[in-house]
């Protein structure tokens, strides 16, 4: 079975030729890529956010596996929903689904469940594909959404991630997708968004956590974040790096109301 695009002509181009162009636009290696652990990337439009998606992907080595964990914005399905189709399609082409690791990462994590139910409307991990489609032709991916969890349950999630991916033998990315704060006039989101980044740079993943419920940071990937921030901490990263952070307002001129957008990457 294939999932097929939702998004395809309304975040990105549906043509596969204006795709490829835009994309080129965004990804510009620029001087020698490095390995990551892990990767925090935005999931808006791509007039919005794909310089910011674009910035981090040019600065990776990405490999052939791709774990991606992103917000379950309909609500649909389980907690923690792995996708169970065998490919992803993009206007680039199928992208297939890397069923060995899957079965690894499930039997590891105890509260992971099979579940297309999740994914089918689901925006947040779609976009990205093209980013790694573009530099990566033979990517292979894990798809996980997530509703709304607590510390421990991601807690959890991250550790078992990193227990199957210490005993993987073959280098695998993790991503977090995530849009940061929502709807404030630029001065206030960017002050929200600086504390939610701020946290995520000084690689504890409780605190980001705790800054992201008591500030009421309406981020709306910050499970996805805090779970790959927790395995990339048990996988040994110690460095969070911000490569690019924007906002809506810069790109439609409108700073009334506006949503941030942040890149980062660990390793």
């Amino acid at each position: 079975m294939i999932r097929q695009p939702v998004v395809a002509g309304l975040f990105y181009p549906a043509n596969a030729m204006e795709l490829t162009r835009q994309l080129a636009s965004f990804v510009v290696a620029a001087g020698q890529q490095q390995t990551a652990t892990a990767a925090v990337l935005p999931h808006a439009g791509y007039v919005y956010s794909g310089d910011v998606a674009g910035a981090v992907i040019s600065r990776i080595q990405v490999p052939q596996k791709v774990i991606l964990l992103g917000p379950n914005h309909h609500g649909r399905g389980e907690q923690i929903a792995v996708s169970a189709v065998d490919a992803w399609a993009t206007p680039l082409g199928n992208v297939a689904v890397a069923t060995d690791l899957r079965a690894h990462l499930l039997a590891e994590i105890p509260r992971l469940a099979l579940d297309d139910s999740a994914h089918q409307q689901e925006h947040s991990l779609e976009v990205l594909l093209p980013f790694f489609q573009h530099v990566q032709p033979q990517l292979e991916i894990v798809a996980i959404a997530l509703k709304h969890l607590d510390l421990t349950q991601l807690y959890d999630l991250g550790t078992g991630i990193a227990r199957t991916l210490n005993n993987w033998n073959e280098p695998v990315l993790l991503v977090a997708s995530s849009d940061m704060n929502h709807f404030l006039p630029a001065a206030a989101n960017t002050r929200l968004d600086d504390l939610a980044i701020d946290a995520m740079m000084s690689c504890d993943p409780q605190r980001l956590y705790r800054v992201v419920t008591e500030q009421q940071i309406s981020m709306c990937g910050v499970s996805a974040v805090v779970a790959v921030m927790e395995a990339a901490k048990a996988m040994d990263a110690q460095n969070c790096e911000l490569v690019r952070y924007s906002h809506s307002g810069e790109k439609s001129g409108d700073n009334s109301r506006v949503v941030g957008y942040a890149g980062l990457l660990m390793s």
